[in-house]
């Protein structure tokens, strides 16, 4: 298993909204919003059924990201 430098405050991700240029935050990995109990679940476990088929093979973790000021969110698969 691999260490997401996000999941684990190591690095912060500065991203550009490409909407209207705020800077987009860090809401988590895009797996804790699948139920109520997937937060608690194997991370390994949950990337085989995330919808990014490759993320388990190639350790990339993905995170939402949404922007405070007009609400665009989307997905970064962030390098393990």
């Amino acid at each position: 298993m691999s260490l997401c430098p996000l999941c684990n405050g190591l690095r912060k991700m500065h991203l550009e909204c490409p909407k209207c240029s705020s800077d987009l935050e860090d809401q988590g990995k895009f797996m804790d919003y699948a139920d109520d109990y997937s937060a608690y679940m194997d991370i390994d476990t949950l990337k085989k059924n995330d919808g990014f088929p490759e993320s388990l093979q190639k350790g990339q973790c993905p995170h939402i990201m949404k922007c405070p000021k007009c609400g665009h969110d989307e997905v970064i698969l962030v390098q393990e």
